[in-house]
């Protein structure tokens, strides 16, 4: 199964140009199973991102983007988040608390929102976000690097705001997700790994 994992629709994320329509459709088109809207420290799509998928049959999954102290971290499976900026790790020891899993966004990015090195010192991170629509091959690389010497997961996304960047990278799970629980249950099982959209196809990062 195949899931954009991080992904901005324009009513809570100001710099987005995507409805919620576009972005499922665009979704299908490309061949992916499912989409994670994760909103600029906002999760108010959720219900309605809700309707949607149990309108189209879609799996569609709401989790936030929240930009602590150090960078930003991608959060799934959590029903309350921080109403503002506070320490990566307060935020990945609260999302643990509720059960849910934390991913480092784009962690070399050169927007300095990555947590970079502060991966060797925020503890409690389920993965980190390898493949990123916005992020230059050599910060891929590295993430890649701190993933595997971390023990994390590896996830893939496209990070987008603009309908080319829908599907570029994604995330390959090898059973089917129909719920955010799953979804954290994959994720934190390592049952995940990134994926690129190449030549009309999907392909598994790194085979």
């Amino acid at each position: 199964m195949l899931i954009d994992m991080h992904m901005h629709e324009k009513t809570f994320s100001a710099d987005s140009y995507l409805s919620l329509e576009e972005i499922v459709a665009i979704a299908r088109q490309k061949g992916l199973d499912g989409v994670c809207i994760t909103d600029h420290d906002s999760m108010g799509l959720r219900e309605a991102a809700e309707a949607y998928s149990k309108k189209t049959g879609f799996p569609i999954f709401t989790g936030i983007e929240f930009y602590s102290l150090q960078g930003d971290i991608l959060a799934f499976g959590i029903e309350e988040y921080p109403p503002e900026r506070i320490d990566a790790q307060d935020f990945v020891d609260m999302v643990r608390a509720q059960g849910g899993i934390t991913i480092s966004a784009h962690p070399f990015r050169n927007n300095r929102r990555g947590l970079e090195e502060n991966l060797d010192i925020v503890t409690g991170l389920d993965a980190i976000e390898v493949l990123n629509g916005s992020t230059l091959p050599d910060a891929i690389k590295k993430a890649e690097l701190y993933a595997k010497k971390l023990g994390l997961a590896m996830t893939g996304a496209s990070d987008c705001h603009i309908p080319d960047k829908v599907g570029v990278y994604a995330t390959w799970f090898p059973e089917e997700i129909r719920s955010v629980q799953e979804l954290v249950e994959a994720v934190r099982a390592k049952a995940c790994r990134p994926a690129y959209f190449q030549d009309g196809a999907y392909h598994i990062y790194g085979c």
